[in-house]
């Protein structure tokens, strides 16, 4: 529904500048591609520059775990307080082989420490949105089921996001199964969540709080004014790096930079991303 409903002339007018800049900068980063979509929850102004570009999702496929998640606490299906038991070996997606999570390769590593024993859902749910955690990603879709987490995300309007499995499943990896999404869809799951569509409203609020709590901050919160508060999710493989968040002033903008998909993990380089600094700053 984005761009249906008219703009003043100079709404439209402002919204062409921030495109152009967007743009601009965008033509200077140091990227093969990238995929932008912005868009006013107040008002029906949107940027779309790459924004249908499909990606390998890296870990912002998190988020529609997060979202099914809340869900099913909301339909009784399960309580954030239930308990899981923490182990690291996985079938594969491809032929149901076993698979280990490799702590060196986990942006977290605080809950191997926890291996035979046991950890909440509420715990798990911290873990894989604010540390990026990948075992707890695994063990979270484990009980959710990377399906149901996918068809919820299309519900929501994230048309042609794919949740296929886990994460470090080399062998699925290899063969092409992978989660993949763009730009659009992304921004999309971030507005329902934002407008308390996602799950219940209360859920929706606990989901942002979460959001909030990100501690890799190298993306758009490093374009933005120092203080203020961004309920994001980063992801990263090989030399691509993504971030996307509800930003202030009820802005939404969710930025893909993409390089060469190698498959590895790494924490991407600090710096301020094209995104974040050009939208700052721009409308009320």
């Amino acid at each position: 529904m984005l761009g249906l409903l008219p703009l003043a002339s100079a709404e439209a007018q402002s919204l062409g500048l921030l495109r152009d800049e967007l743009a601009g900068r965008i033509a200077r980063a140091p990227a093969t591609a990238v995929g932008l979509y912005y868009h006013n929850l107040t008002r029906p102004d949107s940027i779309l520059i790459g924004a249908n570009l499909r990606l390998h999702a890296a870990s912002t496929m998190k988020v529609p775990v997060m979202i099914q998640i809340f869900r099913d606490a909301d339909a009784g299906l399960l309580r954030l307080d239930d308990s899981l038991p923490v182990h690291a070996t996985f079938p594969s997606l491809l032929d149901g082989s076993p698979f280990d999570v490799d702590r060196a390769d986990d942006s977290d590593s605080t809950l191997y420490l926890r291996l035979g024993g046991k950890a909440s859902v509420r715990e798990l749910l911290e873990l894989m949105i604010t540390r990026s955690s990948n075992l707890a990603t695994n063990l979270l879709i484990e009980r959710v089921g990377a399906e149901r987490a996918q068809l919820t995300a299309r519900s929501l309007g994230a048309w042609s996001i794919q949740v296929l499995r886990g994460v470090e499943d080399g062998k699925a990896y290899r063969a092409g199964l992978n989660n993949t999404t763009t730009a659009r869809d992304l921004g999309v799951l971030l507005a329902a969540i934002a407008q308390g569509r996602a799950a219940s409203p209360a859920s929706c609020t606990e989901m942002l709080a979460i959001l909030g709590r990100q501690e890799f901050n190298e993306g758009i919160p490093a374009g933005l004014p120092s203080g203020t508060r961004v309920a994001h999710k980063t992801g990263w493989i090989g030399e691509v790096v993504y971030d996307r968040a509800p930003a202030p002033g009820r802005k939404l903008c969710a930025g893909r930079p993409h390089g060469r998909d190698q498959g590895g993990q790494r924490r991407p380089q600090s710096g301020r991303g094209p995104v974040a600094d050009g939208v700052r700053g721009k409308g009320p």
